[in-house]
């Protein structure tokens, strides 16, 4: 019997009662089998105890873990070797105090933050309904909540009386008070308390520029305070300190163009604000450079959710879902994850490709001033560039464009084409009428 080890699958060799931290991991995760007396390439080796194994086993991880798993023996080429079939369990499993987790084909221990969102997750809650029993109502801050009022007004996303309501009737409404102690929440303070960090380390934003890539730091600032008004804050300063404006004129009239789509940098913008793992105790961070402007925050992507994803068309979840409620309400965010449509359309319109996406202990999503810089940064071929670029500035290009801006044959033309189809799509039937459209536009469309 030859199988490969991975995400669901654990070989070893002889039995040792550590193993039980792999069976947590499993249980934790998404279930899996462990195989004892199979060799680390997936060979039949045979336990000699295996019938003392199939009763010890069972007991060991009822006492210990305190789940039921099937123990099963098995025979192969008169070797015998046991079978342990995990299911996974929707309750937190710990191994005497330490909870395990299977992630590829490793095991790995969950602490701090990692482990806070696994028990948040598992038993349905989440970090920002948590109510701070010293806190009070009385100490928000009458203009962060004159900023929500007047907001969600314009948004009509909160009927007119609840608005006009208390303080305390208004943060019911919204679901931000805890109703057993009738103490704000983490979600009610971060967005309304004038001093969040009172409460939660961590809570406000860095701005920086960079003159490059090496580091060297011209200027920088924080932004603190409340979140309803931090997002002003932040948002007044990149659009007057941090970006650049290119001059045209139309007639008389007189234009300024920042060199990244205002639009885009909001969305991001809230996007750390709203869905940041405000857990981690480290603030956003938004780094400024003359070609590209990059947003960080410790936020996680749900699970199995890739970063590609995100420009699909995908249900709205919230990390911190009163939060982001909160900033739907007042108009500043949409839902039903829209938001990366948006930032689709804004730099589609700019004739830029899409930002790129990372996941670097949290989520950074990087913008760059033109098509060039941002492939020339990914290590792409000088010729593919040239093409990308004319594509989004025309809207297509065809196998003649790609002779006369490269200066080569048809077939040489036709062979880059094909080797381009990460950024752009064919169109039409082969042959003559052939035309190839930018992938990234596509997308726009679709999501």
């Amino acid at each position: 019997m030859i199988m490969n080890e991975n995400q669901n699958t654990e070989w070893k060799e002889s039995w040792r009662d550590e193993y039980l931290k792999w069976i947590c991991g499993f249980a934790n995760a998404t279930g899996g089998k462990i195989y004892i007396g199979m060799n680390d390439n997936g060979k039949v080796v045979g336990v000699a105890d295996a019938d003392k194994l199939l009763e010890d086993i069972p007991n060991k991880v009822r006492d210990v873990l305190g789940i039921i798993v099937d123990v099963n023996l098995l025979e192969e080429n008169g070797l015998k070797y046991i079978e342990i079939d995990v299911p996974p369990y929707s309750n937190p499993i710990n191994y005497k105090g330490q909870y395990h987790y299977r992630s590829g084909s490793t095991k790995q221990e969950l602490k701090g933050a990692a482990l806070n969102r696994f028990i948040l997750q598992r038993t349905g809650r989440h970090w920002d309904e948590f109510p701070i029993e010293w806190a009070g109502i009385e100490e928000l801050s009458p203009s962060a909540l004159d900023r929500f009022r007047k907001e969600a007004a314009r948004s009509g996303r909160v009927d007119e009386d609840v608005l006009k309501d208390t303080t305390e009737n208004l943060l019911h409404d919204l679901r931000l008070i805890d109703t057993q102690t009738n103490r704000p929440t983490r979600a009610a303070l971060l967005l309304f308390h004038p001093d969040p960090e009172r409460f939660v380390t961590g809570a406000y934003i860095k701005i920086g520029f960079f003159r490059d890539d090496k580091g060297n730091l011209e200027f920088q600032d924080e932004v603190h305070g409340s979140l309803m008004e931090q997002v002003d804050k932040a948002m007044d300063l990149i659009k007057t300190k941090y970006l650049i404006y290119r001059i045209s004129y139309e007639g008389i009239s007189r234009r300024e163009t920042p060199q990244f789509p205002v639009e885009a940098i909001r969305e991001s913008l809230m996007n750390c604000v709203a869905h940041k793992d405000y857990a981690s105790a480290v603030p956003i961070q938004i780094s400024v450079f003359p070609d590209h402007i990059t947003f960080w925050n410790a936020g996680q992507l749900p699970e199995s959710w890739t970063t590609e994803k995100l420009f699909e068309s995908h249900p709205s979840s919230p990390y911190n879902p009163l939060i982001a409620n909160a900033f739907f309400r007042s108009g500043d965010i949409e839902s039903w994850g829209r938001g990366y449509k948006r930032i689709l359309e804004a730099v589609s319109a700019y004739k830029l490709l899409p930002p790129k996406l990372e996941m670097l202990s949290g989520l950074m999503i990087t913008y760059y001033t033109d098509i060039r810089s941002q492939l020339l940064a990914q290590r792409v071929d000088e010729r593919y560039i040239s093409v990308v670029e004319y594509a989004a500035k025309n809207g297509r290009v065809t196998n003649s464009d790609v002779q006369n801006i490269l200066g080569v044959s048809k077939p040489t033309a036709s062979r880059i084409l094909q080797q381009m189809n990460g950024w752009l799509e064919m169109q039409g039937k082969v042959g003559k009428g052939t035309y190839y459209v930018p992938k990234w536009l596509t997308n726009v469309s679709q999501a």
